[in-house]
């Protein structure tokens, strides 16, 4: 009777942890199809399913220390971390939500080599108005048309707050981000440095590439009304980052979905 027992208890133990587990694929899943209708599927039997036929690993069930996280991140890892819109505080220590990337999750989408992603830049002419500084960026998911509502948006502003994102200092280029072998986002045509006269970096601010060593300093001078309306189209900023990076902003809908 007692063995009785303790195997429907183990037994319904594990019904339950495969019914939240199976959960939390399907809302991961939810998020990755809505973020990008263009390109992914879903998730089945542990892939994403991209639409031009690439299958990625989704989990690939290891715990990893935080070097790990960074260098060798699965997809599950990529959106296990909440990014959160809005004013927002300090971030607390180590909490990096969007900087975890899969290298080969863009890749997939937009391009596994350099010419392979210059194939799907375009042109656009930010701030019009108050710039007219022509940028190269993917078209692909519509990076492209959300930079330009972006740009639009930001010249209704007032004058004192144009400053920030006039002078873009950077787009697409083909590069790993200082002191690691990763690729950075701007190699996708997906990201924007806005203007590094007003910005801080963590690197900059605290001499040192140390991902793993604490930081003491964290300096933010970008206003957060530029913020809400990058957020607003789909684009996370660095300044949310603990290893900071206030001028940045990359395209990542899935972490800004409902």
């Amino acid at each position: 009777m007692k063995y009785c027992i303790l195997y429907i208890f183990f037994l319904v133990m594990y019904t339950t942890l495969v019914a939240q587990d199976t959960s939390r694929v399907q809302e991961y899943a939810r998020k990755l199809v809505k973020a990008y209708p263009d390109c992914i599927t879903g998730i089945k039997d542990n892939y994403v399913i991209f639409k031009n036929g690439v299958r990625l690993l989704f989990d690939d069930g290891k715990d990893k220390t935080l070097q790990q996280l960074y260098a060798q991140p699965d997809i599950e890892d990529q959106l296990r971390t909440v990014y959160v819109k809005g004013k927002t505080p300090r971030p607390a220590e180590l909490d990096d939500p969007g900087r975890i990337r899969n290298d080969s999750f863009f890749k997939a989408m937009y391009g596994a080599t350099s010419p392979a992603v210059q194939q799907n830049l375009v042109t656009i002419t930010w701030l019009p108005k108050s710039a007219n500084q022509t940028l190269r960026v993917s078209r692909i998911n519509g990076v492209d048309k959300k930079l330009q509502a972006i740009s639009d948006e930001l010249e209704k502003l007032p004058a004192n707050l144009l400053p920030y994102v006039q002078q873009v200092a950077g787009t697409f280029t083909w590069r790993v981000i200082k002191g690691t072998n990763r690729l950075s986002t701007h190699s996708f045509g997906i990201t924007m440095d806005i203007n590094t006269g007003f910005s801080n970096y963590w690197q900059w601010d605290n001499k040192t590439t140390d991902e793993t060593r604490k930081i003491p300093s964290y300096i933010n001078r970008i206003p957060f009304e530029i913020v809400a309306i990058f957020e607003k189209h789909g684009f996370i900023w660095g300044g949310k980052w603990y290893h900071y990076d206030t001028m940045h902003f990359e395209y990542r809908p899935e972490l800004l979905v409902d």
